[in-house]
């Protein structure tokens, strides 16, 4: 649909904050409404096993501390079951697990509403013989998987399916009256429970967020199909007989397999109603390629008919529009612009998207939380097209800011915080012809080489550290010896930002190198088309200085920390 088709309206709910609705302006489509922020679950169409068990869950959850779903999780409820696509880039500690808990409702209560549509249908079908109107009783796709849960690690798995559990069955596990049947949980407990050494290794010096992330199994290959009654939950099951496929992207790129590969199965994405992408930037951070390769192979025609019944198919299912009605719900940390981006180009649900947009003031932004007393000198280079960016990105730093730290011996001991590995092989590429002095970190780095890098590097050894943002977040180390800092791009994780200038302190220095804050200096490369990743650094204010073409902008702009604070 082009922009002129689509209708934009502004909301500002209590909670949830600011959001905008992108949808059709086309009065053909029978669109669900968004009504004001709901206050409890009865405008909330849940279904009643549901809604009785939800209390349950939470009073287990919680240590008896909460009954009733949060004012926050009402308000995403509704918004979800309107089914329209959602992108929610603002998920933390404190609010993950209540987006998992609602997240999780809404898929079970999608699948179950559609089960009880498929079993009046055949009632009805089988007391009307053949007298009746075949389109009308229309409520299957091609194939039985609905809704795809896409996790970074087994231990997301893990709690996903343990709160389903428990919304599902509630307190009936062990009750004889309603004796519900639970199969192969004990081997889903063995392969994606948390061991008893999990997270004993993670030092009490990392920071929250990287406790919290890397607890658990983090294994990042995996798939399981779970196939759902009223009363029963089969876990493993054959994704043919799956109502839900939770798995990781890796997991499926296993399976999706590459052209040419004689042994390859995509059969089961053909008519998937639901997508939920949770935690969704950890997917930069392993492998961004399996992502697009999974939604490349999304609603294709199956190569095999797999015993579906074609008079029960929907009809948009049968003329492969199922990219057109399908529910994307995408969950991120952060608004990366690889991720913005994605959603933008598979959001072509009809019903339109909501996009949660809330401005960020100054206390929150990550650069509030630099304490180093030095200038933070922010480099706007001019870029006609996103696709034109990385070389634009690479010009602009090989003439423009590497020769003022090249051959300026004050200028020794520069880190280089590179967000992209491409570009990262392209600047060490480039630093290797040019015989520039540097060493390198990055996510393949053996340990003893990473050590030897930064000995060499803390001792002045080498002028240049080129160091990777996807090292830094499987590790997160505190890099001795930097006094100035290159962000070749801003950070997917805003708080790397603030972490590493941070790193600069004094106490990180040695006895032998003290000097002061004002010598050293931290550069930040953009471009108009880093507006997501700036948002969190500086927050909107910022941002809008920033990215401004007025006459009197400039495209240098500094920031102390006297500017942030004050």
């Amino acid at each position: 649909m082009t922009s002129k088709q689509m209708i934009n309206k502004q909301y500002l709910w209590p909670n949830i904050g600011s959001f905008v609705e992108s949808r059709s302006d086309r009065k053909c489509f029978d669109l669900i409404q968004i009504d004001e922020p709901p206050k409890n679950l009865d405008k909330i169409q849940v279904k009643p096993l549901l809604r009785e068990n939800i209390s349950k869950t939470l009073i287990k959850s919680t240590n008896k501390k909460q009954q009733t779903l949060t004012a926050f999780q009402l308000e995403l409820l509704s918004l979800l079951t309107t089914y329209k696509n959602l992108f929610y880039p603002e998920r933390t500690i404190e609010n993950g697990e209540q987006i998992r808990l609602v997240y999780s409702l809404h898929a079970l209560n999608h699948i179950l509403r559609t089960r009880s549509r498929i079993v009046s249908h055949n009632a009805k079908i089988k007391n009307n013989n053949q007298n009746y109107d075949k389109d009308e009783y229309r409520d299957q796709g091609l194939t039985r998987p609905k809704v795809l849960i896409i996790l970074p690690f087994r231990h997301s798995a893990y709690l996903t399916v343990n709160i389903m559990v428990d919304i599902l069955f509630g307190d009936n596990k062990d009750s004889d009256e309603k004796r519900i049947h639970l199969m192969n949980y004990k081997r889903f407990l063995k392969e994606f429970g948390p061991d008893s050494a999990d997270g004993s290794k993670i030092s009490s010096r990392k920071p929250d967020d990287y406790k919290q992330l890397f607890a658990g199994n983090i294994d990042d290959s995996f798939r399981v199909g779970l196939s759902l009654t009223k009363k029963s939950l089969k876990l493993y099951s054959d994704f043919y007989s799956s109502d839900i496929i939770i798995a990781s992207p890796l997991g499926l790129r296993l399976i999706i397999g590459a052209a040419g590969e004689e042994k390859r199965d995509f059969d089961f994405l053909s008519s998937i109603d639901m997508i939920i992408m949770d935690q969704a930037d950890i997917f930069l951070m392993q492998n961004w390629e399996h992502v697009l390769h999974l939604f490349d192979h999304l609603h294709r025609k199956p190569n095999e008919t797999h015993g579906v019944d074609f008079s029960r198919v929907k009809l948009w299912v049968l003329e492969l529009w199922s990219k057109f009605y399908y529910q994307l719900l995408l969950f991120t940390t952060v608004p990366s612009p690889l991720i913005t981006g994605f959603f933008n180009k598979f959001s072509t649900n009809f019903s339109g998207k909501l996009i949660i947009r809330n401005e960020i003031q100054i206390n929150r932004a990550a650069i509030n939380n630099v304490y180093i007393q030095c200038s933070q000198i922010f480099h706007r280079f001019e870029c006609q097209s996103y696709g034109q960016m990385a070389d634009a990105r690479f010009e602009f730093f090989t003439t423009k800011i590497l020769p003022k730290f090249r051959h300026d011996p004050m200028m020794i001991r520069t880190m280089i915080f590179v967000p992209s590995y491409f570009d990262y092989v392209r600047l060490r590429n480039y630093f290797r012809n040019d015989d520039i002095s540097f060493t390198q970190i990055c996510e393949y780095s053996k340990p003893g080489k990473v050590a030897k890098a930064r000995h060499i590097f803390f001792y002045g050894g080498r002028h240049f550290l080129l160091y990777t943002e996807r090292y830094h977040f499987y590790n997160r180390p505190t890099i001795k010896g930097i006094r100035h800092l290159i962000f070749y791009e801003p950070p997917v994780y805003p708080q790397f930002y603030s972490e590493m200038v941070n790193a600069m302190n004094h106490a990180n220095q040695g006895q032998k190198m003290l000097t002061d804050y004002s010598s050293m200096s931290v550069t930040v490369l953009y471009n108009r088309f880093d507006t997501p990743s700036l948002l969190p650094l500086v927050g909107t204010k910022s941002m809008t200085k920033l990215l401004s073409n007025d006459d009197s902008s400039s495209n240098v702009h500094m920031f102390l920390t006297e500017n942030v604070l004050h």
